[in-house]
């Protein structure tokens, strides 16, 4: 919890104790549904918590805007991103139903009214939004195809609308056979833990 705290210290109280639940929330789930690995559960707040926030390092989401996850598996990045930016609308997206159980158990919890899940294929949804994440679910290339059409034409952020994915190590190829003009930026400029030194931000920028 510290180490949310350290990169984001002007948390309001309702936001610091939301943090703080969500590791009770998420153990107690996990030992019935597996979406955090149980291995890696004593560092759940720098690789999961505070990895989602470094979208919020990347881009500050204003009032209003939508936000689509794809592939959210227990809620990453959304319900960090949602705790941080309570007048987002967010919808998080999985296509296992169990996964969407956890993040709506997590949702109630914490009493989150900004964030809204469905369960399916991310290609039948028909909305627009002004900006799509993942973490660390499928290749660029497959991401950009199934955000077709359901990217906003019309920015009002301080950067572009498009995709924003959570991804690590050499990702050459995969930017290449994208056949998109991204935009990669080191973890590492924001978060000092060895732990980030091969994750990135890659951005898809909607005119492109």
């Amino acid at each position: 919890m510290q180490i949310i705290q350290k990169y984001f210290p002007e948390l309001s109280e309702i936001q610091l104790d939301r943090f703080h639940k969500l590791y009770e929330i998420y153990f107690e789930w996990n030992n019935k549904i597996n979406v955090v690995s149980r291995k890696d559960f004593e560092n759940f707040y720098e690789h999961h918590v505070l990895h989602s926030l470094a979208i919020a390092k990347f881009v500050d989401f204003k009032n209003g805007a939508f936000v689509l996850d794809i592939g959210t598996g227990g809620g990453f990045p959304t319900i960090p991103l949602a705790i941080l930016f309570p007048e987002v609308h967010f919808l998080a997206s999985d296509s296992i139903a169990k996964k969407i159980k956890v993040v709506d158990a997590v949702v109630e919890a914490l009493d989150l009214k900004n964030v809204e899940t469905f369960v399916g294929r991310s290609e039948t949804i028909s909305k627009q939004f002004d900006f799509i994440i993942t973490r660390a679910v499928a290749p660029l290339f497959d991401i950009i195809t199934w955000s077709k059409n359901k990217i906003h034409p019309i920015a009002f952020h301080d950067i572009d609308n498009g995709i924003i994915a959570l991804k690590g190590g050499d990702l050459k190829n995969e930017i290449r056979e994208s056949k998109r003009k991204v935009v990669l930026k080191s973890i590492s400029d924001y978060f000092e833990e060895p732990f980030f030194e091969t994750k990135y931000i890659t951005f898809v920028p909607y005119k492109n």
